[in-house]
């Protein structure tokens, strides 16, 4: 039986920059309706089986609601949906929990609902099942903005084997920290900040970063990476990342103006820009301050600590959605011929 994860996170663009920028935040009401839509999408592939995270925000209640009351009408839109049995703590731990779960359970793929974080959190627990990200978060620089009754066609394209490996899957970089024992991953990038402490975890204020590590920074991007994006572009499937050391603006040479949340647009003062490799090590600038990873303040680290950021190629696997749609029209994947062949004029 072909099986599907979905984490949806309920509390994903509810951190504080949602306040101070001005960044959107789903209803429950929409959430679900994106779980209907991937399921719409999934059970039109062929996919049988829907395993979803529980959660206490409402989504669940909703989705079932329309689930129930779609089978009773005799419409079969929806694959058969069932819910991990996990306690509930309203935390990123019920992320990380589902997504193992999940890869224990061998599903196909794991579509998660949420932004840099969420995403952050499910690809460290899930192994080398293949993620979609649906965004729903206040910074969605991983996550490709996509109608989700597309990403449900093309994850239930992929898993279901319509759609060849090497058309339906890509391999992404990944950033990886260690303080000491302790090692925390960022699939975007890696803020430095000068200042020891987590406090609200959410980032916003640039005067006190002083090193960016990306894994990719495209021109219309948001976020932090959409520092490299403006000064020097680096692609998602490139080998290589990039590096920025940034300075307080009354000393740098040169100011960029950038997008670093939605609705918030603030100066950075510029350094160094320089190239990282896959599997080098790097050292931040600063002798003590806290890692922000994807956003949010994860680590502290002083002078007494041993620290590092590396780069790693090929870490983690996400489906190809525009590659599998566009294998799918080629190969006719979604047509269904009534008699003889499909003449297409030139």
């Amino acid at each position: 039986m072909t099986k599907v994860g979905i984490i949806a996170n309920p509390v994903s663009a509810r951190d504080i920059r949602r306040i101070v920028s001005h960044a959107g935040n789903l209803p429950i009401n929409d959430r679900a309706n994106i779980v209907l839509r991937l399921l719409t999408g999934l059970n039109a592939t062929g996919v049988e089986e829907v395993v979803i995270m529980p959660e206490n925000g409402g989504i669940r209640t909703q989705l079932m609601r329309t689930i129930e009351r779609e089978a009773a009408q005799g419409n079969q839109r929806f694959p058969k949906v069932s819910y991990l049995n996990m306690p509930v703590t309203c935390t990123s731990d019920d992320s990380a929990e589902a997504a193992r779960q999940m890869h224990d359970q061998g599903v196909g793929a794991i579509v998660v609902l949420g932004g840099d974080g969420t995403n952050r959190v499910v690809v460290s627990q899930c192994g080398n099942i293949p993620i979609a990200g649906v965004s729903t978060g206040t910074n969605n620089a991983f996550p490709e903005l996509r109608e989700p009754t597309i990403t449900g066609l093309a994850v239930g394209l992929a898993v279901t084997g319509q759609v060849p490996c090497e058309h339906a899957f890509l391999y992404n970089k990944r950033l990886e920290v260690r303080v000491n024992d302790l090692r925390e991953i960022a699939l975007v990038d890696v803020a430095v900040v000068s200042e020891r402490f987590i406090g609200a975890r959410a980032i916003w204020k640039t005067e006190n970063f002083r090193d960016l590590f990306v894994t990719f920074g495209q021109p219309d991007g948001i976020g932090m990476s959409s520092i490299i994006g403006l000064l020097a572009p680096v692609g998602r499937q490139t080998p290589k990342g990039r590096r920025v050391r940034l300075l307080p603006l009354e000393t740098a040479k040169a100011k960029l103006t950038a997008p670093i949340a939605p609705g918030l647009i603030e100066q950075v003062g510029i350094g160094a820009v320089e190239t990282i490799e896959p599997n080098d090590v790097y050292l931040p600038s600063v002798s003590a301050g806290s890692f922000a990873l994807d956003g949010e303040r994860e680590l502290t680290f002083s002078e007494i600590d041993e620290v590092s950021i590396r780069l790693q190629a090929d870490a983690f696997r996400t489906i190809n959605v525009p590659d599998c749609m566009a294998y799918a029209a080629k190969h006719g994947l979604l047509t269904k011929e009534a008699n003889g062949s499909l003449h297409v004029a030139q």
